[in-house]
Order: structure tokens, then C-alpha cells, then sequence
């Protein structure tokens, strides 16, 4: 086995350092299970584990990190206060450890988050927090955080570019490490701003340099593999911060410069996907898992030819779900599988012009969707029509009737501006 380099050695969080958050975080988190997965390592042919940060206390690994850096933090910064941003998992990190330590801190989070994440974050948080709504993602609210700080002189609580935040969640890797009975061959981290991924890599580098680190980000939020593509930090223009927890426009200056040296390859996984994902867990495993948190197995069919036969980790990193989100997350889901097409469709503006067109859907094809405005004095009215499939299979032969039938239409699907202003 060949050493770790001295160069990336100095890149990374020692191992000594990740060993004293674990003495600090003793008795202030779980020690996650690390659970084997019959049903996963039967569909992927390999012998698959999952590390459940989902049962953490706050459901998430980010009280590791924020606690160990509150409680390293000076007392006169911690007396004047602190601040923080995130979009829900960090924050209710941040406030457990606020509550534990009685110190008082703003959290600024954006205005989109889960309410679930919200009444959490407050719940966790007691007299101690002030949660602050603000803007539509969570580099707003971290712009916002950040001027507080300056202005107040308070100190900021970053979610992951910070070595005493990344000494935390690389307590993650410590654990699983101390827990694996069997050499790990891949180990799957989601990563956003870098922070678990940083932590957890620079342990098993270190520790079990043989274990492939491979990093995985959503489709719509790709900073960490953009910038290591580039092999500079960059600043993404968009997002779709859908997963919440791994959206991010920039990684951290810190967390890119340790992920060049500690991940072996990433991947992008597309949220409709992630959302098939968290259905999947759910229904065959009884595991409510939140977009960042399913995403590490949302990645695994990527990478099936390479850990057949293999002992494989994915880090499940939180279970902070709304369930009020449970019919996008179906939706999107639909959507990616193949199974739910819209379309605009002219009718005739006559009697017995929708019963006809009833007459193209297959047997197992429903109307899950139907939005109608009658235009008078014209000879057609367009519609909106939403179509459920049994069979991702069937969309060809829908089309085909269709055509045959002579239907006016559109398929919205392939049309995203188009889907986006009118679904």
C-alpha cells in the first residue's frame, strides 16, 4: 500500500485532531449505527452498509461540527453571541449546541426551507436562538449572516469552511471505521458546501488511504465538481436548491483545497432521481431520509460495475423531511422515471371532442391532470393534460395513437421554460 503523500498530508485535518472533537462530542451526540443493507447489497451485488446519520439527535451529522466549534470558540466571542446560516440541518446543529453551551445566536436561514426544519431549529434552539427567514437560498442568508457578523462583531458559525466544523464531521469516518468489521473499498458522501466530505476523507486517508472517497452532488447544484473540474473555487450563477441540504453556489476555499486531495471521483445525480431515491427508502426500508440524505444512493447505480463484490458505505447524512413535500417529491419523481407526461392539447370546441380523445390512452394510462378554459368564438380551446403511465414503455405508443388520431399537441416535458410557467 502506498503512503499518503507528505504534500497531501498537510492539506488535511490530522487524524489527532479529529480524535479530540470525538472526546469533546462524547456524550453530546449518537454514536450512528453503522447497518448492513440486505436489499441494497442484493440489487448493487455487493456487500453495502449504511452510516444512519438520520438517527442522530438532531437527524443529521451537523451537530458534530458545530459543536465542536462552539465549544472551542473563546467565551468573550461566545458572550457577545453568535451567527450562523443554513438551510435547516446546520442551523439545528448550531442551536442544540447554542442550548447545550447557553449561548445566544441568530440564525438566518432562507426563506424556502422546510417549515418542518424551521419548528425544529426553534425547538432545539429554546431562548437561546432567533431564527431569521431570508431570501430564496442559502448563500442569501449566509450574505446576510455574514454582514451581522461584521457589523456586530459577533463570531460566524460557518456550515463547513471551518477546521474546527470539519474536525467535527470527521468524526463521522472515525466511527465508521471503528465499526466496520471488514476493509471498505467505496465509501459514497453527499457534499455541498464540502464540509462531511472534507472531514470524514481526510480521517480515511489517512486511516485507510486504500478506501476510494467518492463524492456525490445534485445534478442542479454542481459547485464541488465544477470546481474541481476547473481546479479553481467557483461560483455556480444558478441552482436548483430542491436538495436543500447539498445546494450550494460556492464550496469553501478550505473544503475545495482538501476534497482535491482526499475525493476520488464525483458524481452528479439528477433530483427527480434523488426523489425516486427517498420513495425507494421509504417504501422497501422504512427510512425517511431527505433529499442530501438519500443522495449517496441515489448514486449507486453510476457506479454498479465497480463495487460488485465490494464492501461498500454510503452515508445516509440526515433524515429532516416535510412531508408537506411529499407530492413534489412523487412528481418529480414521475417525471424522471418516464411515468407522468403533460401536454397542451387543442380540442375542437365541440360536444364529444374529449370523449374522443379518451379514445388514445392505452388501458393502464390515466388523466392525472386536466386544465380547461373555453375560448368562445374561436374552433379550438387548448388544454393542459397531465397523463400517468404504467410503464415508462408506453410512452411511445401514446404518441403513436395520438398521431393517428390526429391530436393537436404538445409535450410540455421536453419544454422546460414552457413546463415550468404553465404545471
Amino acid at each position: 500500500m502506498n503512503p499518503v503523500p507528505k504534500s497531501t498530508l498537510q492539506s488535511l485535518i490530522s487524524v489527532e485532531e479529529i480524535y479530540k472533537a470525538k472526546v469533546r462530542l462524547d456524550g453530546i451526540i449518537t454514536h450512528t449505527p453503522l447497518i448492513p443493507n440486505l436489499n441494497l447489497s442484493e440489487i448493487f451485488d455487493c456487500k453495502l452498509s449504511l452510516k444512519r446519520e438520520d438517527l442522530q439527535v438532531v437527524r443529521s451529522y451537523k451537530i458534530r461540527g458545530a459543536y465542536n466549534k462552539l465549544s472551542t470558540s473563546p467565551k468573550e466571542q461566545l458572550d457577545n453571541g453568535v451567527v450562523c446560516a443554513s438551510a435547516g440541518n446546520h442551523a439545528q446543529g448550531v442551536a442544540h449546541a447554542c442550548c447545550l453551551l447557553k449561548v445566544h445566536a441568530k440564525i438566518y436561514m432562507p426563506s424556502t426551507t422546510p417549515l418542518q426544519k424551521v419548528k425544529k431549529v426553534k425547538f432545539f434552539g429554546k431562548k437561546w436562538v432567533e431564527v431569521i427567514l431570508i431570501g430564496d437560498t442559502f448563500d442569501d442568508a449566509f450574505s446576510t449572516a455574514n454582514e451581522d457578523s461584521t457589523k456586530n462583531k459577533k463570531l460566524f458559525i460557518h456550515p463547513f469552511n471551518d477546521p474546527k466544523v470539519i474536525e467535527g464531521q470527521g468524526t463521522v469516518g472515525l466511527e465508521i471505521l471503528e465499526d466496520s468489521n471488514a476493509p471498505i473499498d467505496y465509501i459514497f458522501v453527499g457534499i455541498g458546501g464540502g464540509g462531511l466530505a472534507s472531514g470524514l476523507g481526510s480521517y480515511f486517508k489517512q486511516i485507510s488511504p486504500a478506501t476510494k472517497i467518492i463524492g456525490v452532488e445534485p445534478a442542479g447544484a454542481p459547485a464541488m465538481y465544477q470546481s474541481l473540474q476547473q481546479k479553481k473555487c467557483i461560483t455556480l450563477d444558478e441552482i436548483d436548491p430542491f436538495v436543500d441540504g447539498a445546494a450550494v453556489k460556492r464550496v469553501g476555499d478550505l473544503t475545495f483545497e482538501i476534497c482535491q486531495h482526499i475525493v476520488d471521483d464525483m458524481l452528479l445525480v439528477p433530483e427527480g432521481k434523488v426523489c425516486s431515491t427517498i420513495l425507494q427508502l421509504y417504501n422497501e426500508e422504512g427510512i425517511i431520509a431527505e433529499p442530501a440524505g438519500a443522495l449517496t444512493i441515489a448514486a449507486l447505480d453510476q457506479y454498479r460495475d465497480q463495487i460488485k463484490d465490494k464492501n461498500v458505505v454510503c452515508v445516509v447524512s440526515g433524515g429532516n423531511n416535510d412531508i408537506t413535500r411529499t407530492e413534489e417529491i412523487k412528481e418529480r419523481s414521475l417525471l424522471f422515471e418516464g411515468l407522468k407526461h403533460y401536454f397542451i392539447i387543442r380540442f375542437p370546441q365541440r360536444a364529444g371532442a374529449l370523449r374522443e380523445f379518451l379514445n388514445v390512452l392505452g388501458p393502464n394510462d390515466d388523466i392525472a391532470y386536466f386544465e380547461y378554459t373555453k375560448k368562445h368564438s374561436r374552433n379550438t380551446g387548448p388544454a393542459i393534460v397531465g397523463i400517468e403511465l404504467q410503464n415508462s414503455e408506453d410512452y411511445d405508443s401514446l404518441i403513436e395513437r395520438m398521431n393517428e388520431q390526429q391530436i393537436n399537441f404538445q409535450h410540455l416535458n421536453s419544454n422546460p421554460m414552457l413546463f415550468d410557467m404553465l404545471v
